[in-house]
This record gives C-alpha cells, structure tokens and sequence, in this order.
C-alpha cells in the first residue's frame, strides 16, 4: 500500500468521552480514562440523517435488534455553529475535524480558513485512506474528509481536492463531477484519466470493483450523479455498499500502518426529506450489511475501533401517528419500489394512482388519498405520506430536525464513545485513540485556534476571551473543552445577563475568572 511521507504525531489535545447529566439539568463534561488502547485502524461509519426514530421503525421492519444495537454507547449533540439544526456540510465537518461551522460549508470555519480533518490526521502518521458512499462521493459528507469549499453545491471543486488529498481508496457515484464537459461532465481535464496515470485503478461496475479487491488505489464510479436506491438494487449493475465497504477493507488492511475509512448510507436521509420509510429501512438494511462487514473485520484484527453515528436526524421520523398505539411495519414490509420510482409510473392525467400503488404496496387507497396524490405538485411524496400514513409512520418536518443522534461502537476505545458528547467530540477521541494528531486541536495551533474561535480583550491588565459569533452556552463550554480544562463542569443560560457563576463547578480557577471578567464587562 502507498505511504503516506509524513511521520506519526502524537496528539496532545485533551478529550472527553462524554457527557452526564447533572443536578437541574447541567451538562458535564468528563475526560477520558482509556485513550491508551490500541487503535492502528478507525472505520467511520455515518447512515446519514439516522435517529433513534429509524432505529426503532428498522428494528420492527427487520423483526430483531440490528447488528449494531448490541454497541450502542450513547448520543450525540448535532448543532452546527449558526443554528440548532444543522445540515449535512455543517454536520459532517464538525465529525470530520473537530471544528464547529456554518450550514452549507465544507471543510472551513465560518470565515472561510481551511480545517484539517481525521483523514488527513491519519494520512500524516503513514495510513492509508479511504471514502464511500451511496451518493456522489462529492456530496457533503465524504467531502468534509478530504475537501474546502464554502459551498456545499461546489461538487466540481470538490472532486479534484479528493485526489489531491492523496485518498486511496473512492467509491460512489458523480461520474460527472470528474469528467471534462466535452464529454458531458463539470471539469476542464479528465479527472479519472489524471487518477489513472496517478496510479488509480478506475471501476465502472460491481464485476469491475470486486476484481480490484488488492489494490492499492481505486477509483469507482458507478454512476453518473448517485447510486440507485437499494430497492432498485437488483436492477443496476452497481455494487452495494457492503460491496464498497468489503473491498475498501481488504484493499486498505494491506498497510502495516494501518488505515482510516468512513463510510457513509448516504440516502437514508434523502429517504427521509421523501418521507419514504420502504426506502429509509431498505437502505438501512443495506447499511447494516456494510456494518457488519466492519465489524466482521475488527473482530479478527483486534487493532480496529469502528463507530457508527448519523451525521444528524431527518424528516422527525415517529413510531406510531395518527392518534394511534400501533405501528404496522408489515405495511412497509410490503412496499417493493421508491414512492419516486412509483410516480414515475402514472400516466399523464394521473388516472392509474390505485393501480400503480397497488403493484407496489399492499396499500389500498381511500378516495380522498387518491385525489390527493392525483392532485399533488410532488406525487411521489404524496404516495409516501399515504403509505406512512397505513404503516402509522409519522413525519413531522420535510427537512432536518435538531434532535441529538445515537452512536454505536465497537472496539479498542469504544468505550471512549459513551454518554452524551457532542459531533466535534468524535475526531477528537479517534485521533487520541490512534495516537495521531488532529491539527486544528494541535499545542501547535492553539494561538490560530482562539484567535479564531474567541475575540481577545484587555482590561485591567488581564486579557480574557468573548466568543467572535456572539455569546451562547456551547462557546463557553466548547472553549473551556479546547483549552483543556481539568475538571468537569456545567453552563446554564445562554445570555451573558444570566450567568451565575456558582453555576460553574469547575475547579480550575480560570474559569471562574474568565466568568467573571466577561460578565461584568457585558453588564
């Protein structure tokens, strides 16, 4: 496998495993007692927009826990840096870097400044790395590994970064993001002819990526823009994601150094935004598959932690509506295509909705349902909301809600993942687990790191801090956790004209100090 040039960093940030509730509600933060185990490979594994709403509808569709409830460790805080819900740019940043940013942004701070991720971390020390996903590999949340942009939508941007970044191992769809427009595509040059003299094996077809198992590099894309849903599977001749996820491992573990791979169920969430639950829990079938060729693996390495944790909730997916104490996942059980591919069927006065439904549902429409998928502007959303509605699946939102999201993991430092911590909390303890060093958390960074997080005021001959977006209860705990403070404590209020600081249990006196001096410069 190819080195990465660069030697093995240790890190010296401080971490925290998690979070516990404390009296009246106050969160504390705890640090970490078992970052010394050995950690040579991290698989990192995001079925984007999963809650425990999905886990719960996935165990009632499946009929048995899932492969990996049995690992569940605790949840996780999803806020990006300027809203309580974020989205997956802003999500998948913060996963990948340990750094809070604005929705829509990939890889940077809200100003715009590059962050290092724990891909990058892992290339420094000498592994190898890998992306995957069911989307285009230049959607949001495979790109905050090895990508800056400010804008999300950049797909063509993104995609010669990926090679740049030196990732060995790409599988997805966006065949069109490294294509030239001659041929159709959003680049000058020819991106997989570039990738092919750089030394990339390049696979069209699932034949084409199982023969390239032992690779050192591989380029796969099996699909123009993204891959099928799993449901249309059978149809195409594109790997599934367990698929991906088997050769990535087996080309990736060839490196004495160790790798870090993330794999992503990419359109569990776009399932959601449709409000379709066939296609959330197929597609979350075809995610556990993959988890279980992770955790296959790990259980006979014995060296690879693996983490399982949605980037964020999507649509506020319920078991049980309608005013009903049931839930009828054989309704779902029944659904046999997307509510896209079922509208895609009627005919053009819409005078076939029962029938097209019927042929893929054990659903029979009332009257009234009818009309309202012959009348919609979105037909396919409709079809999806009269099946949620039988199946007593609830939605109540079209796009992401700010629920905190559970996390799973299996391995040496598992443990690290308990309680309640927040997404910038992840890289974090990865990279403590491997004895890397995440950049943007560096000794090395720590002035650039404050500068930016915090603006710097003196008064009295005593510099203090005020955070450079305003003044909220994760800045002062997010800061307090990056300048390594020793002891657990708690924040309540989210105005400087609330703070009390008998409030604040930490023992480290700075922190009072810093309370104190900010609330009586912003009284």
């Amino acid at each position: 496998m190819l080195k990465k040039s660069a030697a093995l960093l240790v890190s010296s940030t401080i971490l925290f495993s998690g979070a516990s509730l404390g009296d009246k509600g106050s969160v504390y933060a705890e640090e970490s007692n078992s970052g010394n185990e050995n950690v040579k490979n991290v698989i990192y594994m995001i079925p984007d927009g999963y809650s425990a709403g999905y886990a719960t509808n996935y165990r009632w569709f499946k009929g048995e826990d899932s492969s990996f409830d049995p690992y569940l460790k605790g949840m996780m805080k999803t806020y990006s840096e300027d809203t309580e819900v974020t989205d997956s740019a802003a999500a998948g940043t913060a996963m990948a870097t340990g750094s809070k940013t604005n929705n829509g942004m990939v890889g940077v701070t809200p100003d715009g400044e590059k962050l290092d991720s724990i891909l990058n971390a892992s290339e420094n020390a000498g592994k190898s790395s890998g992306l995957v996903a069911t989307s285009t590999i230049t959607h949001a949340t495979p790109a905050v590994f090895a990508s800056h942009v400010e804008d999300r939508d950049n797909e063509a941007g993104i995609a010669p970064q990926l090679l740049e970044n030196d990732v060995d191992i790409l599988l997805g769809g966006g065949k069109e993001m490294f294509l030239p427009e001659s041929e159709g595509g959003q680049q000058a040059e020819n991106l997989i002819q570039q990738a092919e003299e750089d030394g990339y094996a390049f696979a069209e077809t699932k034949d084409e990526l199982m023969d390239l198992k032992k690779k050192d590099r591989i380029l796969g894309l099996f699909a123009d823009e993204a891959l099928s849903p799993e449901l249309e599977r059978s149809e195409t001749e594109e790997p599934s994601l367990s698929d991906m996820t088997s050769t990535a491992i087996d080309s990736l573990s060839q490196d004495e150094d160790g790798f870090f791979l993330m794999v992503e169920g990419s359109q569990i969430d776009w399932a959601g935004h449709a409000h379709d639950a066939a296609w959330a829990m197929n597609d979350t079938a075809a995610f556990e598959k993959a988890v279980e060729e992770a955790i296959e693996y790990a259980k006979e390495d014995k060296e690879t932690l693996v983490v399982i944790a949605g980037d964020h909730e999507t649509g506020g997916m319920t078991v049980g509506s309608n005013g009903e104490y049931d839930v009828k996942q054989d309704v779902i059980q029944g659904v046999s295509a997307t509510g896209d591919h079922m509208a895609e069927q009627l005919n053009k006065d819409r005078s076939n909705v029962a029938q097209v439904v019927e042929e893929y549902t054990s659903v029979e429409l009332s009257e009234e349902e009818i009309e309202t998928i012959r009348s919609s502007e979105k037909p396919n959303e409709a079809i999806n909301n009269a099946v949620s509605d039988h199946a007593l699946v609830g939605w109540t939102s079209s796009v992401h809600t700010g629920v905190d999201v559970p996390i799973y993991a299996y391995g040496p430092a598992s443990n690290d993942f308990s309680g309640l911590v927040n997404n910038t909390d992840i890289p974090k303890k990865m990279a403590s687990a491997m004895g890397v060093e995440l950049g943007n958390h560096s000794e090395n960074n720590e002035k650039d790191n404050k500068d930016k997080q915090m603006t710097w005021k003196n008064k009295n001959n005593k510099n203090y801090a005020t955070p450079a977006n305003g003044w909220n209860e994760w800045s002062v705990v997010d800061y307090l956790k990056s300048k390594g403070y020793p002891a657990g404590f708690s924040f309540r209020g989210k105005v400087a004209a609330s703070y009390n600081v008998k409030n604040y249990k930490g023992t480290a006196p700075q922190n009072i100090t810093m309370l104190e001096q900010l609330k009586e410069e912003l009284n």
